[in-house]
């Protein structure tokens, strides 16, 4: 059976471009046909190009991958993955660790290689998923940060209706029923008493 040489790409939105991951591909890959592409998360391995390629690949094929971080962020991700291509007997190289880029030339050279690449890989799986925790980090402090100066987030509240005052004191003066009001507003029951909770609330922070 023929061995074949794969390639996968992936950037994380629509937006970001492929094209250096691409061209370091291509110095390995020739046929466009065998790069498989994601611009996808990699907060997870549900992407139609890797799971396209993990279809495809057999035993004895290569897999060139530009940078570890490009199969998945989460550590145990990329671990499930590797663990899967070596038990499928799938040659992996990643071109920026270039130990992996070496063919073993003896049952010594492999030994060595195969102990290297998984310190490796445990080391750089363990800083993709750091680097996703320092993400998630930044963007809450962030947040907090911008709170602090009275940045509101949410949904902007919409207003009262003009005449919700006079009606909210007839009802409360049982001049009117909630029923009326309910079907005036065209609310249910419950958003009109969470209106009302709301309008005491606010009221009794004005006091």
């Amino acid at each position: 059976m023929e061995h074949r040489s794969y390639a996968y790409a992936r950037v994380s939105s629509k937006e970001q471009h492929l094209d250096r991951q691409l061209e370091s591909l291509r110095a390995y890959v020739n046929d466009e046909r065998d790069i498989f592409i994601d611009k996808l998360s990699g907060k997870d391995t549900n992407r139609p190009g890797l799971q396209s390629l993990l279809y495809t690949l057999r035993e004895g094929d290569t897999l060139y991958v530009h940078s570890l971080d490009r199969l998945g962020r989460r550590k145990e991700d990329i671990k499930n993955i590797l663990n899967d291509l070596k038990q499928k007997k799938v040659f992996v190289r990643i071109l920026d660790l270039p130990t992996t880029m070496n063919a073993a030339t003896d049952e010594i050279t492999g030994a060595t290689m195969d102990l290297v690449n998984n310190l490796l890989i445990e080391v750089l799986g363990y800083m993709a998923e750091m680097e996703r925790r320092n993400i998630r980090k930044r963007q809450e402090e962030g947040i907090q940060s911008a709170k602090a100066k009275g940045v509101k987030f949410g949904r902007k509240k919409k207003p009262w209706p003009e005449s919700w005052k006079e009606d909210y004191d007839s009802w409360r003066n049982n001049k009117c029923t909630a029923m009326s009001l309910i079907k005036k507003y065209g609310w249910t029951s419950t958003t009109f008493y969470r209106k009302v909770k709301e309008w005491d609330n606010s009221n009794l922070s004005k006091v």
